[in-house]
């Protein structure tokens, strides 16, 4: 039985633990939270879910289309009737004033991102503020008067000068939030902290839970009644003796905001803007995309160009895994039933690393590939010392480029060497054609994403006439 804080209340739900909060939502005649797409790629059904860490509360805007409600058991749910009073609030003014208003379908998420862009962000800047609200879709004021409305928020409220510590303070006195917000925390103190749930033993099969971002697309009805289990939100990263260690449960915008993350990777910040957008980010985990198995999974990719291993872990023992051993064909993994992946690990040659991630996909952002690659290289006088690459889309697995690799180490790097090389990947990819291209267009795809990867990572050695 889920129990949790909406807006001002404290809920005990009798509803299923798999049922979406939007339906909730809607159900509680809470209808400003809007449903459209159910597949969180629009914004429309956005709320603030809060979670006290540390003493602190920490909110993500998250889209209630793929949160379940076992996912929201002791934490804050915040919609838009939460926000709203008999006046407009100083956001919802900006929208009115600055013509970012149409036909208002919309709005309440775009409310919802904006007040968790000032509730979570440490500066008050228009690129920033715009990031916020990527995962909005509008059809009908063409962003003009949104971002409008954002530079005008941004001039008008300095979160610089807000400590972390008094945001919420300051949000109620400049009438963001109202004063209920005040007494959260401890609302949330006797809620009690969220306990840690175990694996079930018993001979009744459940299905394991992290962020639920795909399941509840492809297999809400088939949830519903399942018996299911919730696993815990740990999102450890940590590095040492040269390896790194993500928890498998961390968020992918965890991930990409992780100060760590962005001393080994120095383009991440950017490169995961590419992954879904950013309510579904603060969602979807890292062992999440890797067990859905998808071929053009990006975090699939990513982590194959890092030759990671995998940690599977079950009641009685843990097991280490290749990652490139991990998937066996198409949608299908080596994990056993009772068996839970937790950990993924990866050496780190230097720091930052030398690494690239290119995506390529019908819309630039939010969009699902139609190949992606990622590259690690570590070389010394011009001869390779280790390289490891990886694609998707061009089989029916996420690819891990064996042979191109091994013709590579050790070699002295010219382009000729680097020609031979992409030729050799194209022996060992078999892409089909789908919606998202033809198996030509595919294939020619992956050779320019390896040029790209080569001319990012030694500019000194490469260029692009060399390998034409």
């Amino acid at each position: 039985m889920p129990r949790f804080l909406l807006n001002n209340t404290v809920i005990n739900s009798a509803l299923a633990e798999a049922t979406l909060l939007v339906d909730f939502l809607r159900h509680q005649q809470m209808t400003g939270t809007r449903t459209a797409c159910r597949e969180g790629d629009c914004g429309s059904c956005l709320v603030l879910c809060g979670e006290l860490t540390q003493g602190k509360i920490i909110y993500r805007p998250v889209t209630s289309c793929l949160l379940a409600l076992g996912l929201v058991e002791n934490q804050h749910i915040v919609t838009i009737e939460g926000l709203s009073s008999e006046t407009l609030n100083p956001i919802q003014q900006a929208l009115v004033d600055h013509g970012a208003i149409q036909c208002g379908f919309c709005t309440p998420g775009l409310v919802m991102a904006i007040t968790a862009y000032f509730l979570t962000s440490s500066a008050s800047e228009q690129s920033q503020a715009i990031d916020a609200v990527s995962g909005n879709l509008c059809r009908c004021t063409g962003y003009s008067g949104i971002k409008r409305a954002l530079k005008a928020l941004c001039q008008q409220f300095d979160l610089k000068n807000s400590k972390p510590e008094n945001r919420i303070k300051d949000l109620i006195n400049w009438r963001i939030l109202p004063s209920w917000f005040a007494k959260t925390h401890q609302q949330l103190s006797e809620l009690g902290s969220k306990e840690k749930k175990p694996l079930k033993t018993s001979c009744q099969q459940t299905i394991k839970v992290a962020g639920g971002t795909d399941l509840w697309v492809q297999k809400y009805h088939q949830l519903i009644d399942q018996p299911l289990t919730f696993l815990d939100s740990n999102e450890d990263i940590n590095l040492s003796e040269q390896y790194l260690t993500i928890n498998a449960s961390t968020r992918i915008e965890t991930l990409r905001l992780s100060p760590l993350m962005q001393q080994l990777f120095s383009q991440i910040k950017n490169d995961f803007k590419l992954i879904c957008s950013m309510p579904v980010r603060q969602q979807a985990t890292v062992g999440g995309n890797l067990v859905n198995a998808s071929p053009i999974g990006d975090m699939s990719v990513f982590l194959l160009a890092l030759d990671a291993t995998i940690v599977i872990t079950t009641a009685q023992k843990k097991r280490k895994l290749p990652l490139r051993h991990f998937f066996k064909a198409y949608k299908q993994i080596d994990l056993q039933t009772k068996e839970q992946l937790t950990e993924i690990r990866f050496f780190c040659p230097e720091i930052p690393l030398k690494f690239s991630f290119e995506k390529v996909s019908k819309r630039t952002h939010l969009d699902i590939a139609s190949v992606n690659s990622a590259m690690l290289i570590d070389h010394q006088d011009k001869h390779i010392k280790t390289i490891h690459i990886s694609a998707g889309g061009v089989a029916a697995t996420p690819l891990y480029l064996h042979e191109t690799c091994q013709f590579l180490q050790t070699k002295l790097i010219t382009p000729t060497l680097i020609k031979q090389a992409i030729d050799i990947a194209q022996t060992e990819i078999s892409p089909i054609a789908d919606i998202r291209g033809s198996t030509t267009y595919k294939r020619l795809l992956l050779k320019h994403l390896l040029i790209a990867h080569f001319l990012k990572l030694l500019p000194e050695i490469l260029t692009w006439e060399s390998l034409r």
